[in-house]
């Protein structure tokens, strides 16, 4: 069994953290900088070499294979662990093509990791956490879960899944003690980018427009902000007793968000559009 004892660092909840694709993007980069600060790391994934590592500070971050999709491969693997105080759960894919044309099996793969696997993961996680009565889930979510990205339906449905599971989270996990939100990046530099999945077919009557709209995505995405950010980001959030319910990475993505939110539909689309689309 894994586990470390109650001591607590800057937070409420405990130093024993859970980060879903920790083996890369920010995944990796939230477990670099919580074991940097004392944190106990367990981190998983599907694609890691299982390991241990002890930093001189006290942190430390072990790797183990998990499937966030496979019921079993998560059951199995939190069975192991003893204390989990805070989860960030990080892991996902990303699927890009036209709405008119994407197969549905990318859209429902889309969903299984983005989505059901965060449902997986708290499904075991929150009855441990009611054990304690107290617990921190925070769950990478994206900007695009706020503002659709054409040609990214799939992954910005997704991410908006996402922000609506956390409101739910928060009230009910409320008297049990359990706090959670959700993490909004932009653009960052990861290797998310190269590992996208996009369908087109260069017959396609939508084919100049995935390949511009994509294209800037993915433009955007090589000159965005370290993972590290997001990290930092994410290590504010823990040091808040009541974490607000949506944080966006950046001031401005913060202030991109402020708009959207007043701004009329139509006007929105227009500067969308103009972003995205020839």
């Amino acid at each position: 069994m894994y586990g470390w004892g109650d001591e607590s660092l800057n937070n409420n909840y405990g130093k024993n953290v859970l980060i879903t694709g920790a083996s890369s993007g920010i995944g990796r980069a939230c477990a670099k900088e919580l074991a940097k600060q004392g944190y106990k790391v367990i981190g998983v994934s599907r694609h890691c070499v299982e390991s241990e590592k002890h930093l001189s500070g006290g942190g430390s971050i072990r790797m183990l294979k998990m499937d966030v999709t496979n019921e079993q491969s998560v059951e199995e693997v939190l069975g192991k662990i003893e204390e989990i105080d805070i989860a960030i759960l990080a892991a996902g894919v990303g699927y890009a093509g036209a709405i008119g044309e994407t197969p549905l099996a990318y859209a429902r793969k889309q969903m299984e990791v983005n989505y059901f696997g965060v449902l997986n993961v708290c499904s075991r996680l929150i009855p441990k956490m009611h054990e304690k009565k107290k617990g921190l889930i925070l769950i990478i979510g994206s900007v695009a879960g706020r503002v659709s990205i054409p040609m990214q339906s799939q992954y910005s449905a997704s991410k908006y899944a996402l922000e609506a599971y956390v409101d739910a989270l928060r009230l009910e996990e409320e008297p049990f003690g359990i706090k959670a939100a959700i993490i909004e990046p932009g653009d960052t530099k990861t290797g998310f980018t190269d590992s996208r999945k996009t369908y087109i077919d260069e017959t396609s009557p939508y084919y100049d427009a995935v390949k511009h709209a994509v294209g800037k995505m993915e433009s955007d995405e090589r000159c965005g902000v370290k993972p590290e950010v997001v990290a930092k980001a994410v290590i504010k959030m823990i040091e808040k007793d009541n974490p607000p319910a949506k944080v966006a990475v950046g001031l401005s993505y913060k202030f991109a968000i402020f708009l959207v939110k007043f701004l009329p539909d139509r006007i929105r689309e227009k500067l969308i559009r103009n972003i995205y689309m020839k």
